[in-house]
């Protein structure tokens, strides 16, 4: 099985300096530094003051050029930071694609947290997701935003690629308690998605959020996959982030939803969580499977 994150190019620092240098040159003279990979994108941190994003693949770059069209239209409407797009790099001779820089947004990306810090940003992240889910459709479409087009929430398409992750994650030994997770799996059915639509960030999950040193979220990050769909997409991060105890809180302010969006926002957070503890083993980052690990036992709480 190919891991959806293996990458095209591999952009090192030096030649993503000399990129940003050559077509930006009043930011010359370049401090670099490596902050980490996606699956799509490869992240630096230039000047100490900016975020540079380079794709590491094809389907990368049209959601490069989405997420800029959108981003100026969402940054003074939400109560959480995110990404100001302000350099827009073109293809060279040594780089095939175009790539984004942006204001850096303040905070770290969480690794593990306690509970008791989790439940802190349940108020900001159900504020966050009622104001993006308002945001109007037909708004979103004149600016190109795509509808979902990989299915994200289809249980028949995409419930075998999750049984091949849980047994490679298991035979790796990445899953500590291998039984809940397949007795998950057992009771999994398949569900009719509904045609509910919004505005969705359609990638939520610790890496791409930020928080402060009290483990507060501060910000939200990597909107390349952003598109027309399904509410459930984004509220995984419910299930993936925090623990039991803050649901309801979250929907209190949220919003009510039925029974099938929250069994399908738990299956995104189930299916997200077990892609990042694959891709954290492959990176060999320690920190970034341990959180992984923590975000799967937190999905598969009841």
């Amino acid at each position: 099985m190919t891991n959806p994150w293996t990458p095209e190019i591999e952009l090192s620092s030096q030649e993503a300096s000399k990129l940003i240098g050559t077509q930006f040159p009043q930011l010359n003279p370049i401090k670099i530094c490596f902050l980490g990979l996606g699956f799509d994108n490869t992240v630096f941190k230039v000047n100490n003051q900016y975020i540079f994003r380079f794709p590491r693949r094809t389907i990368a770059v049209d959601l490069l050029k989405t997420e800029n069209k959108l981003l100026p239209h969402l940054t003074n409407t939400l109560n959480l930071s995110i990404p100001d797009p302000i350099f827009f790099g073109s293809p060279s001779s040594t780089y095939p694609w175009p790539f984004t820089g942006y204001r850096a947004v303040k905070g770290e990306t969480p690794g593990q947290l306690t509970e008791e810090r989790r439940l802190l940003s349940v108020d900001l992240i159900a504020e966050f997701l009622r104001t993006l889910h308002q945001f109007p459709i037909d708004t979103a479409k004149n600016l190109h935003v795509p509808n979902d087009q990989l299915n994200r929430l289809s249980i028949p398409i995409r419930r075998k690629k999750l049984e091949e992750n849980v047994n490679i994650a298991i035979t790796d030994g990445l899953i500590k308690n291998p039984k809940v997770i397949g007795n998950y799996l057992k009771r999994l059915k398949n569900v009719e998605v509904n045609q509910e639509l919004a505005l969705v960030h359609g990638d939520l999950h610790f890496k791409n959020l930020l928080v402060d040193n009290k483990g507060l979220i501060t910000g939200i990050i990597d909107w390349g996959d952003v598109h027309i769909g399904h509410p459930a997409v984004d509220l995984s991060i419910v299930y993936s982030f925090f623990p039991p105890a803050g649901r309801k809180r979250f929907y209190e302010i949220y919003g009510r939803v039925d029974e099938i969006t929250m069994f399908l926002a738990r299956f995104k957070a189930i299916f997200t969580s077990v892609m990042l503890v694959r891709f954290a083993h492959d990176q060999n980052n320690q920190e970034a499977l341990d959180a992984a690990g923590q975000a799967l036992n937190l999905a598969l709480a009841d």
